[in-house]
């Protein structure tokens, strides 16, 4: 009796991000918008922490236009060549989006150093008031993203990215308050530098949840020791082994394993219900819909490779 390569969930779904979309067009008009203003504040105050910002906004404007990009490339049906489509390309953009920020936060803190040394005159009015008009940006931007962060990798980066924004405009808004009452413009670089350690972090995290989809870490939701329970709790299965969990991209986990059943259930009448058992348990309890079962008989087993498990 051959194997039955089981029942497995399409992803006609489409992607997390790709469900969001107009929410993150609106954040990019949103945020060119403030960095617009921002700019031209900084040319008239001659601040680089306000240009700072003004560059970290741009960073996130085109790290979201890179998604809005993806999510439209993960639509492209799968292929032959490419069997799960072109989904891969979020987490790709993400990354992009990753590198970016790690990029603005070296050239910040260079040039915020830079000015230690030689403080520049900066004219507290127009960078107030510039910083504060990013600030609104970004408070709306947040409220669009707010309840999407969780849902997809580039909403989640695009999310602390404004958080970071808001953040960096409220550093913004604190030194040109200083600069007017005190006149020191050395309250520009030191902000400057605030926006530069508060990017890092955020970048750092990104990048690591990004390298585990690449490397195909079992999603961080997943516990894959109680999968295997479930599995082995559903009538007929007596054992599992090549129990794989991964990522294809944001929203999208998949599972694979090798079933071995009794020899009851081991015939063309019972397998259905034990595929179905299967599938439901790991879509209700671990929210994986896409499921990839090989069916076996328990003498398969002295076939198997000793180091599965």
């Amino acid at each position: 009796m051959g194997h039955d390569h089981g029942h497995s969930h399409g992803l006609s779904g489409g992607t997390a991000t790709g469900r969001h979309r107009r929410k993150l067009v609106a954040v990019v008009i949103i945020t060119l918008l403030g960095v617009v203003a921002q700019l031209i504040g900084a040319a008239i105050s001659g601040s680089l922490s306000l240009l700072a910002d003004a560059g970290h906004m741009l960073s996130d404007a085109a790290g979201v236009s890179i998604a809005l990009l993806a999510a439209w490339v993960a639509t492209r049906p799968a292929t032959s060549k490419r069997t799960f489509g072109w989904q891969r390309a979020e987490v790709l953009a993400a990354l992009a989006n990753a590198t970016i920020l790690v990029v603005i936060a070296v050239v910040i803190t260079i040039e915020a150093i830079g000015r230690f040394g030689q403080p520049a005159d900066v004219a507290a009015t127009p960078m107030l008031i510039a910083a504060c008009i990013g600030l609104t940006a970004n408070l709306i931007s947040l409220s669009i993203l707010h309840s999407g962060r969780k849902a997809s990798l580039n909403l989640r980066g695009a999310y602390l990215e404004v958080l970071g924004d808001t953040l960096g405009s409220l550093a913004v808004i604190a030194a040109a308050i200083v600069i007017a009452l005190t006149g020191s413009g050395l309250a520009d670089p030191i902000a400057s530098l605030a926006i530069a350690a508060m990017i890092l972090p955020r970048a750092w995290s990104l990048m690591r949840e990004v390298v585990d989809v690449l490397l195909e870490a079992t999603p961080r939701h997943v516990d894959l020791d109680a999968v295997r329970e479930h599995i082995l709790s559903v009538e007929g299965v007596v054992g599992v082994h090549d129990l794989h969990a991964w990522t294809i991209t944001s929203g999208v986990p998949v599972c694979s394993a090798h079933i071995v059943l009794d020899a009851a259930h081991f015939s063309a009448e019972r397998t259905d219900e034990v595929l179905d058992a299967l599938t439901e348990c790991l879509g209700t309890h671990f929210d994986t819909e896409h499921c990839t079962f090989q069916l076996e008989p328990a003498e398969h087993s002295s076939h198997e490779h000793p180091t599965h498990d």
